[in-house]
């Protein structure tokens, strides 16, 4: 887990949840690689760490990717940090953790919105500003009826990584029992999406990737002018003392 997953997951406990929750938590893809969400959540929830392997904070192995263990609507936060990418049908994964929240449950989810090809063991997804409002019509297709609260990409920092976060609540009717939003609670984020409204906040068209890359062949491009420029005035200059010498 790169470090910006980890403080996006303690954003979101600090916004949702606060340091007295006692909720039970599920996370998904919890083996703890270079970290692991359960670092950073309120210290009195009751935690369940769930993944494909055996390993550092996974109570239960699952033995199908898209069938979780639990009763339904028993759950009441499900997060899952850099591991949707590495789902073949990420969507049937996001109605699975619908089918055990309880009806005023939320989900978290924290991928990459660009980056590195990292298999583990595949690496198939990355996620752009409407996928979040995608995976709601899909779950509504389903017979199911969630909600997006917010989503949004969050910058580079120290690293390739852009995160899309997305936070859901399963059923539409209990929008207003989470009325806190990380967006509120962050500086510098692009393509925001929040419950009650259709706008984009702080729109932006291009990812940071590509701006980035402008960016650089803009300073070359300016360096290589340069570079014209004195050797015109070396030019000239060279002619000029010739010139003289003559």
């Amino acid at each position: 887990m790169h470090p910006t997953a980890m403080q996006n997951g303690q954003l979101f406990f600090d916004t949702y949840l606060g340091e007295s929750s006692t909720s039970l938590v599920l996370e998904i893809g919890a083996q703890d690689v270079n970290g692991s969400l359960r670092d950073v959540a309120p210290p009195g929830v009751r935690y369940i760490g769930v993944d494909f392997v055996v390993g550092k904070g996974v109570d239960v192995v699952l033995t199908d990717p898209y069938s979780l263990p639990f009763e339904s609507e028993s759950v009441d936060v499900i997060v899952s940090s850099s591991c949707l990418e590495h789902s073949e049908m990420f969507w049937l994964s996001f109605t699975e953790c619908l089918r055990i929240l309880k009806p005023d449950g939320l989900l978290f989810i924290n991928v990459p919105s660009n980056g590195a090809f990292h298999r583990y063991p595949v690496d198939c997804w990355r996620f752009y500003p409407d996928a979040g409002s995608a995976l709601v019509t899909w779950a509504k297709r389903q017979g199911m009826n969630p909600a997006l609260l917010e989503s949004f990409i969050t910058p580079q920092h120290e690293d390739v990584w852009s995160d899309f976060l997305a936070v859901f609540v399963k059923d539409q009717a209990c929008i207003r029992q989470h009325p806190n939003r990380m967006i509120k609670a962050i500086e510098r984020f692009e393509n925001g999406k929040v419950s009650g409204s259709e706008q984009i906040f702080s729109y932006v068209e291009f990812p940071e990737d590509i701006r980035r890359l402008d960016a650089a062949v803009q300073r070359l491009a300016e360096m290589e002018g340069r570079e014209a420029v004195v050797k015109d005035v070396l030019e000239k200059l060279l002619d000029f003392t010739k010139g003289q010498a003559n």
